[in-house]
């Protein structure tokens, strides 16, 4: 049975409606996260080696974000902390801003983290269509795990090596000394994510 004219122009106003409270909730749970990384940041570094990377819960605020926001939105997020950061904002660790940032050695960590959160996220989403709870958080662990040594450690090392002027084998032997706490910031954000997807499904559900 076909509709009247009005029944479509109602059911048009809802659809817009609807999709123009996704999108306000979208930049709501973007500007949102990407306060997160910046809070996360905020904790004090704890210096390793005598390379100039400390290490920061700034990569457990992009696990959390790509993990529960998804591919896009976490990415973004990501995206959003970066670029404030980088137009000057102290966001980074150490309370740092500036483009400045670049030509440090953690400069390939930072421009990792859109990429980061876009990988976690594509992962996550897998996951959780798949909707097997029990193994929910398993998943959501190796999820973050993935864009972290995937996105993160790479461009990373690649940073260390062309800012401070070393191979990139002397690079990745740096860079090693940050795998055991990224384990256990990725199990943190699953354990997390996985609270968060359990009392609010809708954020990801939503899209």
């Amino acid at each position: 049975m076909s509709q009247s004219p009005s029944e479509t122009s109602h059911a048009r106003e809802g659809t817009r409606r609807t999709r123009g409270r996704n999108s306000s909730q979208d930049i709501a749970l973007i500007g949102v996260f990407a306060a997160l990384i910046a809070v996360l940041a905020f904790t004090p570094p704890i210096p390793v080696g005598n390379f100039g990377v400390p290490i920061t819960l700034q990569t457990l605020g992009v696990a959390i974000t790509g993990l529960v926001l998804g591919p896009w939105r976490g990415a973004a997020a990501a995206g959003l902390y970066l670029v404030l950061g980088l137009l000057g904002l102290p966001i980074f660790a150490g309370f740092v801003g500036g483009f400045g940032v670049l030509a440090g050695p953690s400069a390939g960590y930072l421009l990792a983290f859109p990429l980061t959160a876009l990988i976690t996220g594509l992962l996550a989403r897998s996951v959780l269509r798949r909707g097997t709870v029990r193994w929910q958080a398993p998943l959501l662990f190796l999820a973050a795990l993935a864009g972290s040594f995937l996105a993160t450690h790479p461009l990373g090392i690649l940073g260390m090596s062309i800012n401070l002027e070393v191979s990139l084998r002397e690079a990745f032997f740096f860079d090693i000394v940050f795998w055991p706490g990224d384990v256990i910031k990725s199990l943190v954000a699953a354990g997390a994510a996985a609270l968060v997807h359990r009392a609010a499904p809708w954020i990801l559900a939503m899209r």
